[in-house]
């Protein structure tokens, strides 16, 4: 279904190594049973959004801002300015909204938590694309090579910080989920049962547990930090690139030099790496057959990481314990996906959830917040962007968050 409307405005716009690192609330005008919104206006600049639909839970909570309703709040400020938005959950396919309002826009925006993806073949069908903005964090929906060689080069960037804390709190949780065999014990109850020793014969303590971390950047450390307090035996962490000596003593964290040296010695891995062509397939079956038998695996960073077949034999056969997380691929997860249903040899072991952990009310407000000032940024012609919010910039690599580059 489409909703248009034709709203006048004479407003004119202003004149690698393995891994890599890389307020206030408002209410947003709310359309109920949409999926894709257009508004006209005279020509100034097309602004293409992909966002999930909230239906009724948009309308009950208009801080779901990464809705089709509610537009991260910014339609009335783009409209004002002269601005074309056009917002669509419909991505999928030759014939979906987006392959075909994408041919002449000049700015798209999605989000992780259900990306348009922006392949090479997309790129070369969007002649006037300038600039696409990930409202969040990770931007390996796009084709990043061919961003750099298309239209002179298209500006890739993302709200770099809006969501780390939101993640980092969703891991130690996942971690705790997994850890003490919540799941099942929960379903025991809604049940109606109550066998404490089917339960108990599977819950662990965190403390005095070796844990460490694919990967130590923003979300990373802040993970160690929140395991500080539950008395871990050892806190370890991979990266190219270790954290400064008084960070490392404040944390109470060790480097280990490689992945398998970690992941041998670790009862609990989480992975917070980006997704790029090194990482793609990491966690395979060679690599978690080196992982502690028993161990727990949690993902909150991208789905395509791991080997979800191989994922799900391991947990299945108990060489890990148990898998969480929230991120699939593909996405959304198809309801034959392997990691929806698995279990360990004793039940339980599956804390996965659908794509949330960085899109928490808090979270989007941050997020929607810093779409805004790079669209700001953009659209004014000052392209004063935070440098840590570009990927890239100018036909090149602005980070190396995305494996190693020239």
């Amino acid at each position: 279904m489409v909703f248009s409307r034709s709203i006048p405005r004479a407003l004119q716009r202003p004149a690698t190594s393995l891994l890599a690192i890389p307020a206030r609330q408002w209410r947003a005008p709310v359309f109920s049973g949409v999926r894709t919104l257009t508004a006209s206006a005279p020509r100034q600049g097309k602004v293409l959004m992909v966002l999930y639909d909230g239906g009724e839970h948009a309308k009950q909570q208009p801080g779901l801002l990464g809705t089709t309703e509610n537009e991260l709040g910014i339609r009335k400020w783009l409209e004002d300015h002269g601005h074309t938005l056009v917002t669509t959950s419909d991505k999928e396919g030759p014939d979906s909204v987006f392959e075909k309002e994408l041919v002449d826009a000049e700015v798209i925006i999605t989000t992780p938590f259900h990306p348009g993806y922006l392949t090479a073949e997309r790129l070369a069908k969007a002649k006037k694309l300038k600039l696409a903005v990930t409202a969040g964090i990770g931007s390996d929906h796009v084709d990043l090579n061919a961003a750099n060689k298309t239209n002179g080069g298209i500006t890739v960037a993302e709200v770099t910080g809006s969501n780390v804390v939101s993640v980092a709190e969703h891991v130690v949780m996942t971690i705790l989920t997994l850890v003490r065999n919540f799941v099942p014990a929960h379903d025991q109850i809604r049940n109606g049962g109550w066998d404490v020793a089917a339960v108990a014969k599977n819950e662990y303590d965190l403390e005095n547990k070796v844990v460490g971390t694919v990967a130590v950047g923003r979300i990373g450390e802040r993970v160690l930090r929140r395991l500080k307090p539950f008395d871990c035996k050892e806190l370890l962490y991979y990266d190219y690139q270790p954290l400064k000596p008084e960070v490392e003593k404040e944390i109470g964290c060790r480097r280990v030099d490689t992945l398998e040296e970690m992941l041998a010695q670790c009862d609990v891995v989480t992975i917070n790496c980006p997704l790029h062509e090194k990482t793609k397939g990491l966690f395979n079956k060679e690599l978690i057959s080196k992982m502690k038998p028993g161990s727990w695996l949690v993902n909150t960073a991208r789905g395509a990481i791991v080997v979800k077949e191989d994922v799900a034999e391991a947990v299945k056969s108990g060489h890990l314990r148990g898998y969480g997380g929230d991120v699939w691929f593909p996405q959304p997860a198809p309801k034959d996906h392997p990691l929806r249903y698995v279990e360990g040899p004793w039940g339980g072991g599956n804390a996965m959830v659908p794509h949330m952990s960085g899109t928490s009310i808090d979270a989007q407000i941050r997020y929607a917040e810093g779409t805004k000032k790079i669209l700001e940024s953009y659209f004014s012609g000052r392209h004063d962007y935070r440098p840590e919010d570009l990927i890239v910039h100018n036909g090149d690599y602005a980070t190396k968050a995305y494996g190693q580059r020239k």
